[in-house]
Parts: C-alpha cells; structure tokens; sequence
C-alpha cells in the first residue's frame, strides 16, 4: 500500500494489537528502501526510528548522506540565519513553532505538500476557549505563507538544498469584505463611552482613539509612542508596517490633550493591544464586522477623508503604503467617484 503520511513516521494503528505502534523509516530518502517495524510503546518505536536514522550519517562511505532534520530544527536554522534579523521575527517564529508542534514535527524531507493540505483541511484553533474552532481563512493563509518563507529563506541561504515542499499550494480565496467606518455621529458616542468607561486602560485609550482618527494610525502605532516621536503639532511614526517614518500634523488641541495624559517622560501610553481592543470594542456599534475593531479608526480617517474631497495620493503618503493599489480601496469615498 503506498504511504503517504510520511510526516507521521511514528504512529499507532490503533488496532486492539499487542504491538500498535508503527516505525516507517525512509532512510535514503522517499524513492529509498523502506523500515516498518510495529512495537509495543511509543518510546520502542521513536528509538528505533532515531537509531534507523543516525545509521545513515555514520556511515562515512555512503555519496550523499540523508538530511534528517526534523522542521523545528530547519525553524531554529531559519532563525539563526534570519529571523532574529527582522523586526516581526519572534512572532513569526513563534507562530510557526506552533504549526510545526500541531504537524508532529515531521521530518523535514520527507513532508510534502499532500502532508501540509491534509493537516490545512483538519486545522482548528489551538486555544482553548473556545476548543476545536476552525481558523479564519485569513490565518490559514498567514500560516501558510509564514512557513513557506521559512523554506524560501533557507534555499536562498543554501542551507536548505532540496525544493520547498509548500511552493505550489494556493491560499485560500478570501471572499472581499467591506470595510466599516463610523459617521460623525457614530465617532461622538464611541468617544462619550470611552471618556465614560471607568476602567483603568480607558482614559489612555480615549486620547488613543482621537489619534488615530486624527492621524489614520494604526492603534498599535498610538499605543508605542514616545515624547521622541512628538514634536509641535506633529506626530512621526516609527518602526512602522511599512518599514518608512511618516510624520502627520494634528491640532494643537490634541497636541496639549497628549502631552496632558502621558504617563512618563518617555513614554505617552502603556496600556497593551490586547487591553486596547477590549476597551474599544465595548465602546464600537454592533454593526462593526469581526476582525475591525481596532481598525475601524483607520477606516473612519480614510473614509471620511475622501468623503471630504482629500487627494488619494496624499493619503498614500499619510498612511506609508508603498503601492497605491492598497490606498485605492478608499476612492469610492470621494465625491466625484
């Protein structure tokens, strides 16, 4: 019978036999001679697998030794060499320790492709509250492209020599959403129930609100600023999505409400996202799709920018998007349109 979950070299038949775990080895690789041995525990058959796959290396005389390292170790190569380079790299590592842990940490090549859209065709939440929830597509794309990146990075390096198993697998198609924004009056009463929200976070994140509304921010932009970063009716970004410092002017009212509420002299905010978002989802109208709080601010500014006869191309250069195809998505707002 041909096998093609390979990635599950271990694994138990659940057979109701006295030895139900099975060992299936390709020491040579997948075209190579096949080992199964079935054993009684997990442990027997793990330590044949690891004995099976050493054999290869120490054996000097063979031309081409087997690459058996699992992909937690390629993951480990992949931050050595680069992800410990780049500004999202622990949450990229992070992200894909966990689709590796959630594939059983298969061995590296001998995963392909079938192995990958089988676990994508099963693949839920892997928190637990609550358990045993599909993913959006939108995750299963990032996690996707994540781990692809890994195997493209570690090719362009040459440490990786074989081809990326996940190349040739399409993203899920994402049905277009239509982006929320609020109405002047709607702005007004998420502002009145965050100055009216009693806990804690709350008053940081009511002056946040107004930045990002001023500015088109991000919410994660506001929530890092420093005193650095604020200068006389002007705010820079740094460290931004976009890799590019932009400056916005703002009113010399928020500029004093800022400098008002700042909680040191280095810092102005130090409430977290996750502390934010709540704080700002009690506040928002029902009517606010999921997956748009926090950036229902951003749409708002954009919006109502547009609306108010604003140049497409300024709004580019405000929001730092490299390609206007991403800032184009806003210029049915303007009157003329």
């Amino acid at each position: 019978m041909q096998y093609y979950k390979v990635c599950y070299s271990v694994r138990n038949l659940k057979d109701r036999s006295k030895k139900p775990w099975i060992c299936e080895c390709y020491p040579s690789g997948r075209d190579g001679k096949r080992i199964r041995k079935r054993f009684a525990t997990k442990g027997e058959a793990t330590a044949f697998e690891h004995f099976t796959m050493s054999e290869v290396n120490d054996k000097p005389w063979l031309a081409n030794k087997v690459d058996n390292r699992r992909l937690k170790d390629l993951l480990d190569t992949w931050w050595e060499v680069h992800g410990h380079t780049v500004k999202t790299g622990q949450n990229s590592y992070n992200l894909m320790a966990k689709t590796i842990a959630m594939l059983n940490n298969p061995i590296a090549h001998l995963f392909t492709k079938k192995d990958y859209l089988a676990y994508r065709a099963n693949r839920v939440s892997y928190h637990r509250n609550p358990p045993n929830v599909a993913i959006s597509s939108s995750n299963q794309n990032i996690e996707l492209k994540t781990l692809r990146s890994m195997f493209n990075r570690l090719i362009k390096y040459d440490v990786w020599k074989l081809p990326n198993p996940l190349a040739d697998i399409e993203l899920v198609k994402i049905a277009e959403k239509e982006l929320s924004y609020l109405t002047k009056e709607q702005i007004h009463n998420v502002l009145s129930a965050l100055a009216a929200d009693d806990s804690l976070p709350a008053k940081q994140i009511h002056v946040v609100a107004k930045i990002c509304l001023a500015t088109g921010c991000r919410i994660g932009e506001a929530l890092s600023l420093k005193h650095s970063q604020i200068t006389k009716y002007k705010l820079t970004f740094t460290e931004t999505k976009g890799k590019k410092n932009r400056s916005v002017p703002i009113s010399p009212t928020l500029y004093e409400e800022i400098l008002r509420n700042s909680v040191s002299s280095h810092a102005i905010f130090n409430v977290n996202y996750k502390k934010a978002w709540m704080c700002v989802k009690r506040a928002l109208p029902n009517h606010v799709p999921a997956g748009q709080a926090t950036h229902v601010f951003r749409h708002t500014f954009a919006s109502h920018f547009m609306m108010n006869g604003g140049d497409i191309l300024v709004l580019q250069r405000i929001w730092g998007h490299q390609k206007i195809e991403q800032t184009m998505t806003y210029a049915h707002f303007a009157p003329e349109h």
